[in-house]
């Protein structure tokens, strides 16, 4: 991975053809983390990190910027397992989270464990993604729309855990709507 920007941006645009987004991806070198995710509810609308677009510009691919995020408005919540494997992709990371029109993501397990104790319903299931790290480990992440959001399930999930209540606190903003709109 690249050397940490002092303000990294992560990027929505479209682009004519996905299957240019493949050829791309096939010839970027192996030091690149490259990785774009298509946002939910749209048809064409991608997200991506900086690492990623700048690969692509090097490439020539032709693609549409709609618009740019500050991925430092954008809150994670690793365990100590998820900082450890995937601290080196938090950007990736939150741009999974943006794909959902997220503002905010906590890790909340690890794929294969015997009972996460989570709402997997049908609509309870649209909450969580996942991310797995190179190391194999495939973690599960609990998406928040809002602040409040986050509050209420952290405060339920860790017993008001005083550090987690912190930083559920102090997620930057208060809700999707206040993401960038690349309409």
């Amino acid at each position: 991975m690249s050397s940490r920007r002092l303000m990294n941006r992560l990027y929505y645009f479209t682009i004519e053809d996905e299957g240019m987004l493949a050829e791309a991806f096939a010839r970027i070198d192996a030091e690149n983390y490259a990785i774009t995710y298509k946002v939910v509810g749209t048809e064409d609308v991608f997200v991506t990190t900086t690492e990623t677009k700048d690969a692509l510009d090097r490439r020539d691919v032709p693609y549409n910027l709609l618009a740019e995020e500050d991925a430092s408005r954008f809150a994670l919540l690793h365990t100590p397992l998820s900082k450890e494997e995937l601290g080196e992709f938090e950007d990736p990371l939150k741009c999974l989270g943006l794909a959902h029109r997220a503002i905010a993501m906590a890790c909340v397990g690890v794929n294969g464990e015997s009972d996460l104790g989570f709402d997997l319903s049908d609509q309870g299931a649209k909450q969580y993604t996942y991310f797995t790290a190179p190391a194999g480990h495939t973690f599960i992440w609990r998406l928040f729309f809002s602040k409040a959001q986050a509050e209420d399930f952290l405060e339920k999930m860790t017993a008001g855990d005083k550090e987690v209540m912190a930083w559920a606190e102090a997620i930057p903003l208060e809700s999707a709507s206040e993401l960038k709109s690349f309409h």
